[in-house]
Parts: structure tokens; sequence; C-alpha cells
């Protein structure tokens, strides 16, 4: 593999962003029927040839309770309003004798209790899916049971927002599809969509307007046909233009030295998210989405400051909160992996350990440190990902943090010389040797072995298709900045080696 020209090839193709597809969204899409027949047609051709062998819906591997719960019922919700062939009742039955599998085993406190926590919005998605399908007589009245529990959560959560309208400036509007029937008098309707007739940039959100809250609208269903993948799928999110470059940006620049040959195909990249930056606020993971994020645009600010843009730091501060950093306004549980991003990127500003602000971080931290010297997160399954920023943002800064990190990530490594929390991924292996290498360069006491070893796997296993480790409505993959994570991985391995 030529790792330059592998780069170069990637910055011509990053845009837009590229995302696998997940039944959840595929699912609201395959719903539209007599509004576009073709979307709807092939999105339920999709779903029927994307149904586990369990009879479930959702990522094959990781297993993810929330994630399968939630996408199972949004597939046979689909085809029981849409399905019309024998084949399509018999994939229904699968779906519901899958689901109690599922359900049966998990009571009230367990649902909470995953480390990484719901997908999101499950809280407030499901109740109106459970309500849909008992009034379609797919499943019967859950009650007490865990998904009838949910209602509960639902009501209370309403009850926080009650009064205020849920607009493009508010983050539920991601998860609209949450009003139900019952809630969309929550919904303000003229201010709902985005600039690209989206709700949220969410294909399910979109879904759920063109169909109940202003039927048909052309500029909805414009922008469902840009974001279904050829097959009829459709993805988590779409477009994501600044977090795909950002993030590319972010993971080739790990290795200090950007060739000649690639940094003509990576200025335009740096040029646009320049563009995009707003003063004292930042970024947002699109151009075109109304919302600035914290972790955006902490990444976005790091990248740029790198490469010799100057942007403002008070953008960065702008998400800081009393006691952490948070991604967004109103946001339920807070993100380890923004705040130690935030860590890495307020260190490059020039702030001392002993900085208030630093210290803020780290207690906040500490506070969620797992027993076994490694960091969860509620936007990636692995705490590879998590646990391996922790080692890059700390190390030449925070030494001791990083070699406990350093030291739980060695203990990880598979027989293979691969890394992975479930099962051997290339994108888990590529985070543990990006730590490694960075750690390496600045003590020297990685065995070059363990580089040789995980640089050998991740070779051999470098090509998509991704495992869908990332956490949105359902699981998915963004596969370019899996891809760039990779190639930067095994760069670091050749300069350590």
């Amino acid at each position: 593999m030529n790792i330059q020209q592998e780069i170069s090839t990637l910055l011509q193709s990053i845009g837009p962003g590229k995302m696998s597809s997940t039944a959840y969204d595929t699912a609201w899409v395959a719903r539209l029927g007599d509004i576009d027949a073709e979307l709807s047609n092939h999105a339920l051709e999709w779903l029927c040839e994307n149904q586990l062998p369990d009879g479930s819906w959702g990522a094959a591997q990781p297993f993810y309770y929330h994630d399968r719960v939630i996408s199972t019922l949004a597939a046979m919700i689909a085809l029981t309003r849409r399905g019309r062939r024998i084949q399509d009742k018999n994939q229904i039955e699968k779906g519901l004798l899958a689901l109690e599998k599922i359900t049966s085993g998990v009571d009230k406190g367990g649902l909470a209790a995953h480390p990484n926590g719901a997908t999101v919005g499950f809280e407030m998605i499901v109740p109106t899916l459970v309500a849909e399908a008992e009034k379609l007589g797919l499943i019967k009245q859950q009650g007490e049971r865990v998904l009838g529990h949910l209602s509960q959560q639902r009501s209370a959560k309403l009850s926080l927002i009650q009064g205020k309208m849920i607009n493009r400036n508010v983050t539920v509007a991601f998860s609209a599809e949450m009003a139900g029937i019952d809630g969309q008098h929550m919904l303000d309707v003229d201010n709902l969509q985005e600039g690209n007739g989206s709700v949220g940039h969410s294909p399910s959100a979109t879904a759920y307007f063109a169909l109940y809250v202003k039927p048909g609208d052309p500029n909805a269903l414009r922008y469902l046909q840009q974001a279904a993948a050829p097959d009829g799928g459709a993805p988590n999110l779409a477009p994501f233009d600044i977090y795909e470059r950002a993030w590319v940006a972010w993971n080739l620049s790990l290795p200090h030295k950007v060739d000649n040959t690639v940094l003509p195909h990576l200025k335009p990249h740096l040029n646009y998210l320049k563009d995009a930056w707003q003063p004292g606020m930042g970024v947002g993971f699109s151009q075109g989405y109304s919302i600035p994020d914290g972790d955006d645009t902490i990444i976005t600010y790091d990248v740029l400051k790198r490469y010799g843009y100057e942007v403002d730091l008070e953008s960065v501060l702008s998400f800081e909160d009393k006691e952490f950093f948070r991604c967004y306004d109103l946001e339920v549980g807070i993100s380890p992996s923004m705040n130690i991003h935030a860590l890495l990127t307020l260190r490059r500003a020039g702030y001392e350990r002993n900085h208030p602000t630093i210290q803020k971080i780290l207690h906040f931290l500490s506070n969620l440190h797992d027993a076994q010297d490694c960091w969860r997160d509620k936007w990636h399954l692995s705490p590879c990902y998590t646990t391996a920023h922790m080692a890059i943002a700390c190390t030449d800064y925070l030494d001791g943090l990083a070699e406990k990190s350093i030291d739980w990530i060695l203990s990880m490594q598979n027989d293979d010389g691969s890394w992975g929390f479930f099962m051997p991924t290339a994108e888990e292996t590529a985070y543990c040797l990006q730590a490694l290498c960075i750690w390496n360069q600045h003590t020297g006491k990685v065995p070059k072995h363990v580089l040789e070893q995980g640089a050998s796997w991740l070779y051999k296993h470098s090509g998509p298709p991704y495992y869908p480790l990332w956490i949105g409505k359902g699981l998915y993959s963004a596969d370019f900045v899996v891809r760039s994570a990779i190639l930067s991985a095994l760069q670091l391995v050749e300069t350590n080696t």
C-alpha cells in the first residue's frame, strides 16, 4: 500500500460525508408510500434485504440493545404499513419474535445501565413507536414492561419543554419524530426545516415531517432523494461536511508531517473549514446546520491552528459550563471524549496544566474514569476510541494520565496484533496504534513488536466495510473518517519502527 497515494485519494473523495445506512432511518423513508413511491419502494427493498438472521434489524455486529430495539420496531411498522407480500408478513413475524427475545431479558434498571447510554432520542422516540405498534396490533400493550416504562420517561421530559417550541435552533429537531401525532403542537412548523429542506439533517425526522407534518413537502422530499443511497438505504445524518473534513484532517495531522504531494489536496478542505467558522460560535457538523456544537468546534479549531490558520479561542470557550464542556445547550449526558478533545485543544492554545479550566476538565473526567483505566463515551461504543484520545491529549502534558491509558491499550491487544472491544476491528486498531505511536515518540517505551504486529494486522484488514461503532439514533460508521484514522495509524507506525 502506498500510504501517501491513499491519503491523496481519500482527500479527493471527501466532501458532503460518507456514512453507512441505518435500518431506523431507512424504515422511516419506507413509510412514504404514495407520497414518493420510488423512495419508499427502494427503502422497503433495503429493509427486506437487511433483516438479520435472528429476525431483528440494526447493526449485525456489535450487538447493541438500543439499536436493535428501535431499528426493529421501526422496520416492522414500515413493513406493516407498506408491505403487501407473504414475505413481508413472514419478516414481520420473525421481527416480533426477535423483539420479544431482546426485550424480555432487560429490566427497567438494565435499560439505563449500559455504560455508553442509549442511542440518540431513544427514550423519546421509542414510546411513540410502541404506541403505534400497539394500535397496529403488532405488539401487546406494554404497560409496566420495559418498553412501556419508557413512556413515563417521555412524559417527564416533555414536561420540561412544555411551552417551548421545537424549531431548527434547538437540537431536539434532530429527533422531531418523537413528537408523534399527539405532540405536533410542540413543533414550530414554519421554522423547523433547514435550508436544504431537512429537519435537523436527519432522514428519519425529515421523512416524519413529509409524512405527518407537511405531507408531500417538496423540499423535504428533495432532501431525502439526495440523502438516500443508491440501494435505498438512508444514513443517520446527511450531510456532515464539517464533521467529515475536520476529523479526516485531524487524523492526518497526527504524524506531524504532511507530504508535499498531499498538501494541495488538503488545503481546499482547510479553507472550507475556515470559511465555515463563525467567530464566537465555531461550527456545527455541517455548514448548513443551524446549531454549532462543541466537539466539531474544538476539533476544527485544533486542525486550523495546526496548519497556521487564525481562529478565535472564544468560540471554543463558549461551550464551557460550570463543571465541564458541553456539545450542545440543554444536553442530556455529557461526553467524556468531547472534554478530552477540549483538553487537547486548550493545551495547544497554551493553557498550563494548573489552569482552572484544565483542572475542571480533569476533575470531570476523573469522576467518569472506568475502574479498568479506560474511558467510555456517549458517541462511540468502544472505549478504545476515548482512551486512545486521552493518551494522545495527555502525552508530554499529563504523562501520568497518559501512561494509565497506554497501559490499558497494551493490555487489550489481541494475540493477532489487533484491538477490538467486541471483536477485532480496523477502526479500534487504528486508534490504539495512533496513541501508542505518539506515546512512543515521547518515551520510546512501546515494544517494537507491538506496533509491528498491530500494523501487520491493520494492513490486511484496512478496507471497508467498517463496523458501525458510532452512536446516533442507530449505530453507524463515518467511513472516510475511519479510513483517515487507519491511514494515519499506518503512517505513524512507519515513522516509529
